[in-house]
C-alpha cells in the first residue's frame, strides 16, 4: 500500500471515531422504554410548525416552541440535538439560556443536565439556515429536535419549510 491509501484509510477510522463519540447517548439495553409515573412527562404546546414558503437569499428562520414538565415530579433534560447541520436548538429555561445545539457528528451533543421543575415551561428557538445546502438545498425540508430527558422517550420537535431559491 502506498502513502496516500494509508493516510485516507486512517483518515476514515479517525471521522469514524469522532461520530461514534458524539453520537447522542443511547437508552440502557435494561431500560424498557416506559418512562416511570414518577418521572413526570414533558409536552409540547406545539410539536410542529411550517414556516411556509422561504428564501435562501432572505437568511435564517427562527421559531420559538414551547415545552413544559406536565408531571408531578422535576425533570431533566439532558441533551438537546438537530437532525441537520442546517438548524440548531437553544433551550431557554426562566433566565438560563444553553446551547445553540446542531446535529451529531458535527461538533458535540453535550450533556447539559438542566432541571425543569413540575409545571414549569422552557422555550427552545430552533434557527433553521435556508441557504446552509447551497443551491440543492431547494424543495421541502423537515428537520426534528431531539430532547432527551428523565422522563422517558425523546420529546420531538419539528419545523418544516419550502425553500425557494
Amino acid at each position: 500500500m502506498n502513502k496516500t491509501t494509508i493516510t485516507a484509510i486512517g483518515a476514515i477510522i479517525v471521522l469514524g471515531a469522532v461520530i461514534w463519540f458524539a453520537r447522542p447517548d443511547s437508552p440502557d439495553a435494561t431500560d424498557s422504554g416506559t418512562p416511570s409515573v414518577l418521572s413526570g412527562a414533558l409536552a409540547a404546546e406545539e410539536s410542529s410548525f411550517d414556516f411556509g414558503a422561504i428564501s435562501m437569499a432572505g437568511g435564517n428562520v427562527a421559531r420559538t416552541l414551547t415545552i413544559k414538565n406536565t408531571g408531578e415530579s422535576p425533570i431533566t433534560i439532558t441533551k438537546v440535538y438537530t437532525s441537520c447541520m442546517c438548524t440548531t436548538a437553544t433551550l431557554k429555561i426562566g433566565e438560563r439560556t444553553v446551547g445553540p445545539f446542531g446535529m451529531p457528528g458535527h461538533g458535540l451533543v453535550p450533556r447539559i443536565d438542566e432541571a425543569l421543575e413540575p409545571k414549569e415551561e422552557a422555550r427552545v428557538e430552533v434557527v433553521f439556515d435556508p441557504a446552509a445546502h447551497g443551491p440543492a438545498g431547494v424543495g421541502r425540508i423537515e428537520r426534528l429536535v431531539f430532547i432527551e430527558n428523565s422522563a422517558g422517550k425523546p420529546l420531538e420537535l419539528k419545523i418544516s419549510a419550502t425553500v425557494t431559491p
